[in-house]
């Protein structure tokens, strides 16, 4: 099973009909999957991996799944034990489909946004996260302008995942630091603290 992301150059999982959360309390929930074009999977296995990398940094956490597409790394932080998600799909129709399965897992700590990720109704300017997930599509030249918009809203000893084409690493001030990455056939994928 495969955990779909909203944008980039893959090729969309033909009849994935749903991911499931792999840990926390809602273990086990399905998620649906769109077919809808563009529609980006990412392995259970890199799921994984990034929950194990911040297993302990979850709980009562302020998190940020910018790009959100099926949620599935918002809903796991969730599961995890984050205390609030705000998930952020430009796509109408992906959007709603977050809030359905927001209100069916009775996952109340998540927020919806229905908005360009780089646009001002995205991120509020006094909102703080201390994990944000940002992935935007391999194919446009977003980093610059995604991180320009996240950065100043993480607080001071925030996380930062960054997923991206294999081959593209994206560029951070100096004061970010990795602290785990990997690599598919398909994206790059790393943690970053700052400090």
């Amino acid at each position: 099973m495969v955990a779909p992301r909203r944008y980039g150059s893959g090729k969309p999982q033909a009849g994935a009909g749903s991911v499931r959360i792999i840990g926390g309390r809602l273990r086990g929930s399905r998620l649906p999957v769109a077919d809808s074009a563009g529609l980006r999977p990412t392995s259970d296995r890199v799921r994984e991996t990034l929950f194990n990398w911040l297993q302990h940094e979850l709980h009562g956490a302020r998190v940020l799944d910018l790009f959100a597409g099926s949620g599935a790394l918002g809903f796991e932080a969730f599961s995890r034990g984050a205390a609030s998600v705000v998930m952020v799909e430009r796509d109408r129709s992906l959007a709603a489909g977050l809030r359905e399965s927001a209100e069916r897992l009775g996952a109340t700590g998540v927020e919806v946004r229905c908005a360009d990720a780089l646009s001002a109704a995205a991120i509020g300017d006094g909102e703080h996260f201390d994990v944000a997930f940002v992935d935007p599509p391999f194919a446009g030249d977003l980093w610059t302008a995604a991180l320009d918009r996240v950065l100043p809203q993480l607080e001071p000893r925030a996380w930062l995942y960054l997923e991206s084409a294999p081959d593209f690493q994206p560029a951070l001030c100096a004061d970010w630091r990795c602290h785990r990455e990997g690599r598919t056939r398909e994206v790059r994928y790393a943690l970053y603290r700052r400090g």
